[in-house]
Order: structure tokens, then sequence, then C-alpha cells
């Protein structure tokens, strides 16, 4: 199978019809042999109705309905489970991501190199309330990440090797960084693609201003786990013996005035008496302790269990 085109959705029961006729008007006028996997991200319109009805039209569509709304990520996740085709292409349901730029994503990856293409909406037909913290999400994103050739992590339109959608794991808000997790995953050839941006034709955004606050701490999680996933004792071993040695040279330089002051027969506070004792004190504590984290952390790295487990209610 050459194509498989991954679209996530939350009611979205009017865009469905017109999304999936240009689909497969573009996939016909190519040739290329594709599926379209309907991901109903527990909808609470009739989505799901008019999916089976596409489904008794066009053999290439694949359902999945969940049972109830877990997020885009997990219904990417599931989406790249169920993809065939060498090639796999996402974008949202509701007409801004135009299913003409299709054939361009397919030749760069098939047959230019890329691992993965992600789309450039370079003129947005978005609010300034979302267009500016987006810019910044981005930019502080391309510092974090070391890809300084992407302008927009979060666009829908994205393609990919068939070898990248089976190596990462998406969940929580981390569709928004997929560029970030390929590159972990050991996929550099990374470009973008300029791509037409459509104003919403159908319905509301479905997100809102509370997915910068978690879009950023998800990047904060892919940092960590990008880095020191697979040897968290570097991270947590560093910093707690670092602890625990300030600790200990303090000690050491306290009993040595104090013992200093033995011998030459002068006045000296106690050691207890000293803020440097309780410095010295809480600094090999929180060593110790985070020494035992990172020891902890090696532990549960090497025996994790399936973290991506969804109710899919129905399959077609």
């Amino acid at each position: 199978m050459d194509i498989s085109v991954v679209v996530p959705l939350y009611n979205e029961e009017e865009s469905l019809p017109e999304l999936t006729e240009w689909i497969r008007r573009v996939m016909n006028e190519r040739g290329f042999s594709y599926e379209i996997i309907l991901v109903d991200d527990g909808s609470n319109d009739a989505s799901w109705k008019v999916i089976e009805e596409l489904k008794l039209q066009h053999e290439q569509i694949i359902g999945i309905k969940f049972r109830r709304n877990y997020g885009k990520s997990a219904a990417l996740n599931v989406g790249f489970s169920a993809a065939q085709g060498d090639v796999v292409i996402t974008m949202d349901a509701d007409l801004q991501d135009s299913p003409d730029e299709i054939p361009e994503l397919y030749d760069r990856i098939k047959n230019r190199g890329a691992d993965l293409v992600s789309g450039w909406k370079q003129k947005r037909y978005d609010p300034l309330t979302k267009t500016i913290p987006t810019k910044l999400f981005n930019s502080v994103t391309r510092s974090m990440s070391g890809i300084h050739n992407l302008h927009d992590f979060n666009c829908g339109l994205k393609a990919y090797r068939k070898d990248v959608v089976k190596s990462v794991e998406v969940y929580g808000e981390m569709h928004r960084y997929i560029p970030v997790l390929a590159k972990w995953a050991g996929f550099r050839n990374i470009q973008e693609q300029i791509v037409k941006h459509y104003p919403r034709k159908y319905g509301t955004t479905k997100f809102g201003p509370g997915r910068f606050v978690k879009g950023f701490l998800d990047l904060l999680s892919i940092f960590f786990v990008g880095k020191f996933g697979k040897r968290p004792m570097h991270f947590f071993g560093t910093i707690g013996v670092l602890s625990f040695m300030i600790g200990f040279f303090i000690t050491c330089y306290l009993i040595f005035e104090k013992l200093r002051s033995i011998a030459e027969g002068t006045v000296y506070r106690n050691i207890t008496d000293q803020p440097l004792f309780y410095l010295s004190l809480v600094a090999i504590l929180i060593g110790t302790q985070l020494f035992l984290t990172g020891f902890i952390a090696e532990l549960v790295s090497r025996n994790s269990s399936e973290r991506n487990q969804y109710h899919i209610e129905k399959e077609i």
C-alpha cells in the first residue's frame, strides 16, 4: 500500500463526507493505493454514524471509535498502529488542511529520502490569540529540540516514513512534538513543506488556551525523557553526588575548624549553632535522596509497562 491517511476527529460530522471525497479524488488522480483511517475520539455528535455510512460507500475507509474522549495524541497513536501504507499522512478533519498537498508530501518521503515532512502554514487564517502564542511555542521548541528548520511543529498536516510512526509513542499532548520524538528515535532527515491553510468551514476549534500550558509541560517531559529516559541515573545520580559532596566538604570544614579551635585554646561556637551545619546536612540528605531516586528510576526504566491502552468501542 502506498499511503495511509490518518485523520483524528472529534465532532466533525459535517466535514467528513467532503474531506474523504477530496482525499479519494486526489488518490485516484495519481493512482495511489491507499487507506483512510478515521479515528473518532469519543465524538458526541453523529460523526460515527457518518463514518459507518462512508465505509459502506468506500472500502478504503477504516473507522476506529473510542469509548470516550482521550485527546488527539491518543487518536494519532492508535491510527499509527493501524496504518499499513509505506507513507503515512496525518491531517485534521476540519478541512483547514488540503489533501492536494499529499502527492508532494509522498514524493519527498518516497523519492527524496525524507523521514518526516512537516507542513508550514505560512499564511494562517487564525486569530492573533492563537497565532502569537503559536509563534512563541515554536520558537521555544526549536531552541530546546535543536530542530531549527521547522517553523510550525504543531501543523496537523505531516508525512512520515512508515518506520517513523512505528517507532514513536504519542501520548498526553505529545502530538505537537512528533518531529522531536522522531529525532530522539534516530530519524534525522526532518524537512518542511509550505502548505495552504484554509479558514474553518464547519464548527468551532476544539482546543482551548490550556493547551499551551500542557504543551510546554510535555516539551519538558520530552526533553528529559529523550535525554535521560534510558539512563536516569546519569541525571539524578550526577546532581545527587554533587549535592552530597558539597555537604560532605562543608562538614569536613566545620570539623576541622572545631578541632583547630580546641588545639589553639580559642573560644569557638558549637557546630550546631552555625548555619553552615544545617546547609551541609540538607545537602547530604538531598544528595542521598536524588541518588536513590536515580537508582529506582533506572530499575523502573528497565521494567516499564505499556502506557497506551485505550478503550476502543467499535472498529469497522
